[in-house]
């Protein structure tokens, strides 16, 4: 339901429908809004990277904060991550297919940014 706020006929405000736990766009935020969250997903999405190729495609994030948003990303089901061998370690991750869903998403923001110069 949509919050609204009515004015009574005293002149005070009364909230209609308040938000008692997070709607649904702050939980959607909670997962892509995430800083490289959704430029991890969207540079996964034409098949697996290796993480240092995917360091160096997301330029400017530290190896320590990729590593860290990899990790929440596969904790919700949308990347998945997978060893390809154990010396030296070489790992590359995938975009789940729950994490193609969001690929939509990606693509409007990215069309508005680009429309409105962002």
């Amino acid at each position: 339901m949509k919050t609204t706020i009515e004015t009574m006929d005293n002149g005070q405000k009364k909230v209609i429908n308040p938000c008692a736990e997070p709607c649904s766009v702050e939980r959607g935020m909670r997962v892509l809004g995430g800083k490289w969250k959704a430029s991890i997903l969207w540079h996964l999405q034409d098949g697996p990277v290796r993480f240092n190729d995917l360091t160096r495609m997301l330029g400017g994030a530290s190896k320590k904060m990729v590593d860290q948003r990899l990790k929440e990303l596969e904790t919700q089901g949308l990347v998945t991550r997978h060893v390809i061998s154990d010396r030296p370690i070489a790992v590359s991750y995938t975009i789940t297919e729950l994490g193609r869903t969001a690929l939509d998403i990606l693509e409007r923001l990215k069309e508005w940014a680009e429309e409105y110069v962002i």
